[in-house]
C-alpha cells in the first residue's frame, strides 16, 4: 500500500557552521501532493535547506515538521521511511547492477542484513516500470547515461514508500529531453515533491509553489506567477529579463536580456 503524501512544514530554520550563517530562520510548507520548488543562486542556501529537511545536517534552530511531527524526533530509519533522496551524485554504487541500486531503497523497510522478501521484489520491479527502465535492471548503474542514472535514483527513492520526495538537482548535467522526463516522471509521483532546481522555466513549468532563497533567506514565495517577476529576478541573481506567459502551459516563460 502506497502511503499517503506527506505535509511539510518548516518554521524559522537556521543553519550556522563555522561562524557563518548559511540559513536565516527559513519558513516553508509544502502541502500534501505538492510539488515546490526551491531556486535562488549559488551560495543562497537551497542544498543546506534540503540536507536539513533529509537529516544530513542538523539545524541550529527552528523545526521541520513531517505530518505535523517534529522530525528532529525521528530516529534515522522512521526517518527514511517517510523521506526519500534523490541527490545530484550517487555513491556507494560501484559494481551495482541497476536493480540493486534500486532495492537499496527497501533498506528502512527491513532489518539489519535481512534479505529482500518478495514484497520488496515486487515493490523493486514496481518502481523500474515506473521509471522506464525495467530493461536495464541487469546493466551495472555505471554504465548508465546520465539521464537514465537519473531514473534509476528515482526508482530507488520510490520504493521506500516515501510521502516526501526531497530532490537536489534532478536534472543537473541532463540534456533537454531528460530534463523533461525526470521532471514530468517526478510531478506524477505519489509523493510530496521538494525540488532544488536553478532553471527557473522548468521551475515554473513544473511546480506548484517557489521558494526563493537569496543569502540564506526566503525573498519570496508563492506561485510561479507570484515569484518569477522581472524585479524579483533583477533584484536577486541581477539580470534583466521579460516574462510572458508560455502559450501551452500558461506557465511564466523567461527570456533573458543581455
Amino acid at each position: 500500500m502506497t502511503p499517503a503524501p506527506a505535509e511539510l512544514r518548516i518554521e524559522g530554520l537556521r543553519y550556522e557552521t563555522g561562524g557563518h550563517t548559511l540559513l536565516h530562520g527559513i519558513d516553508l510548507t509544502a502541502r500534501p501532493g505538492e510539488t515546490v520548488g526551491v531556486a535562488g543562486p549559488n551560495g543562497s542556501g537551497k542544498t543546506t535547506l534540503l540536507r536539513c529537511v533529509y537529516g544530513t545536517l542538523r539545524p541550529t534552530a527552528g523545526r521541520i515538521l513531517l505530518d505535523g511531527r517534529d522530525a528532529a524526533s525521528l530516529t534515522v530509519r522512521e526517518r527514511a521511511r517517510r523521506v526519500a533522496v534523490v541527490p545530484q551524485d550517487a555513491s556507494g554504487t560501484f559494481g551495482l547492477t541497476v536493480r540493486e541500486v534500486v532495492a537499496m531503497g527497501r533498506s528502512p523497510h527491513k532489518r539489519f542484513w535481512e534479505q529482500d522478501g518478495p514484497a520488496d521484489v515486487r515493490r523493486t520491479e514496481e518502481a523500474l516500470r515506473t521509471v522506464g527502465i525495467p530493461a536495464f535492471a541487469e546493466r551495472t548503474f555505471d554504465e548508465l547515461s546520465g539521464g537514465e542514472r537519473q531514473r534509476a535514483l528515482v526508482a530507488r527513492a520510490l520504493v521506500q514508500d516515501p510521502g516526501l520526495l526531497a530532490l537536489d538537482e534532478p536534472t543537473n548535467h541532463l540534456d533537454i529531453r531528460y530534463q523533461l522526463e525526470v521532471l514530468a516522471l517526478v510531478r506524477g509521483l505519489p509523493a510530496t515533491g521538494l525540488l532544488v532546481l536553478h532553471d527557473l522555466n522548468l521551475a515554473a513549468s513544473f511546480c506548484d509553489r517557489l521558494c526563493l532563497l537569496h543569502e540564506g533567506r526566503v525573498v519570496a514565495s508563492g506561485t510561479p506567477a507570484e515569484v518569477l517577476t522581472e524585479e524579483m529576478l533583477g533584484e536577486v541573481y541581477g539580470v534583466r529579463t521579460r516574462i510572458g506567459v508560455h502559450p501551452t502551459t500558461g506557465a511564466p516563460s523567461i527570456v533573458y536580456l543581455p
